[in-house]
């Protein structure tokens, strides 16, 4: 046989062999042999690719069970008409990639969702706009996939009647990068879910959370802005979280925050700003935190402590223009203040070393009676109060005694 001859032979061979394993690519267009999405991944093999041209496609149930790509380079439509599931993912290796997703059905019973994924791993769900949705994307007992590049815009009135954007369920080493979610019940829920990095994300105007995650461990969210929803993060019986360089802002309410701590043990706070928030942090149950290099700025309270907080360690953060810095409802306190910057230090530097030579007490009297009579706040801007406040930090009686930065830094941590 000749070398053209054997190449010829070759040739065919891998062709052959390419559209048997399904590298052949499906295309789905009105004026396609294939028309509907549902037929293309009937009739696709595993990993085949298929392509959805320009349009709208009424259709919902799109029931993935083996390895494929479902890709739009034209942003078609996929409309679910509100009749439930829109897409359900139940195989690995799947990805999702360019659609505009809109009209999920609602019920009081079932949670439906644009894309469902199930007992899935290594799947990608990318570059997707999705609108008028009950849950956006839920991934339930799924691992080692990415949502990224999501677009997700609800019309959430009331919680009982509304879901979450992106929702994880038993789902382990998901990241979830680059998202923006608005008017959803929660931006992003996880519960049972490790291991996940949570990034970039802009969640804002959710009626309850921006993120919220329960019995999750081991988690990571780093440079998210959490921005104006009924309260910005909710993080809680968790441990080893790590919460980095994210925004809080604009989370105002009679019981809001920027970020809620309960139960949670050994995580990192490291980073952060907490601007024009009604609570910077609220904190319960919480143990061995490092808060560090945060800024906490003109909030209504910056940190306010419930109870059962020990060996926490606060420094190098800035405290700026705040109602009360700190609030404490016990005269205990386990944990340690050092070298934080405090816009309402009054002292002195006289030896020039960078440190108040006179330690501050950010616990103030008035903050203790707001917290037991809240209709005292009227009187937050009275000469009375600045007394009160002055007699306590001469002589600590109703707050905790030991509770002192003794090294108060007298410029704002860069």
């Amino acid at each position: 046989m000749t070398k053209a001859a054997l190449f010829r032979f070759l040739f065919i061979v891998f062709i052959s062999f390419s559209f048997s394993n399904g590298f052949a690519q499906i295309e789905v267009c009105k004026t396609c042999p294939i028309k509907t999405i549902k037929e293309g991944i009937k009739q696709a093999k595993p990993h085949q690719k298929i392509i959805v041209k320009e349009g709208v496609y009424k259709e919902y149930m799109l029931i993935i069970d083996k390895p494929l790509t479902l890709i739009t380079k034209e942003k078609a439509t996929i409309d679910g008409e509100n009749k439930g599931d829109i897409i359900q993912i139940f195989a690995d290796s799947v990805t999702i990639d360019g659609f505009h997703i809109i009209h999920v059905g609602s019920s009081h019973t079932t949670d439906y969702s644009a894309i469902r994924v199930d007992r899935s791993s290594h799947f990608l769900i990318q570059n997707l706009e999705l609108r008028k949705i009950f849950f956006g994307i839920m991934l339930a007992k799924s691992k080692y996939g990415t949502i990224r590049n999501i677009k997700v815009f609800g019309d959430a009135v009331q919680q009982h009647n509304s879901g979450n954007a992106i929702h994880l369920w038993h789902s382990n080493h998901v990241l979830i990068d680059n998202n923006t979610l608005i008017k959803s019940r929660d931006g992003i829920y996880l519960e049972f879910s490790d291991d996940c990095v949570i990034s970039n994300n802009i969640s804002r105007e959710n009626i309850r959370y921006g993120l919220h995650f329960m019995f999750s461990n081991r988690d990571e969210y780093r440079n998210n802005t959490f921005e104006n929803n009924g309260a910005g993060v909710a993080v809680m019986f968790s441990k080893k979280i790590k919460m980095i360089d994210n925004h809080f802002q604009y989370n105002w309410g009679s019981a809001s925050y920027g970020l809620l701590l309960k139960e949670i043990n050994d995580a990192e706070i490291i980073g952060n700003t907490f601007e024009q928030n009604t609570i910077g942090i609220n904190v319960e149950g919480t143990n061995r935190i490092n808060y560090k290099n945060n800024t906490f700025k003109r909030n209504g309270w910056a940190i306010k402590v419930n109870g059962a907080c020990y060996e926490n360690v606060f420094t190098h953060n800035n405290f700026l223009y705040n109602s009360f810095d700190v609030s404490y409802n016990s005269r205990i306190n386990n944990n340690t203040f050092n070298e934080n910057f405090w816009s309402g230090y009054t002292g002195y530097d006289l030896d020039k070393n960078g440190f108040g030579d006179i330690p501050y007490r950010p616990v103030k009297l008035f903050s203790y009676v707001v917290n037991r009579t809240p209709n005292t706040i009227i009187l937050m801007r009275s000469l009375f109060v600045d007394i009160i406040d002055f007699s306590e930090s001469v002589s600590p009686a109703f707050t905790p005694d030991n509770l002192m930065d003794e090294r108060p830094l007298m410029k704002q941590v860069k």
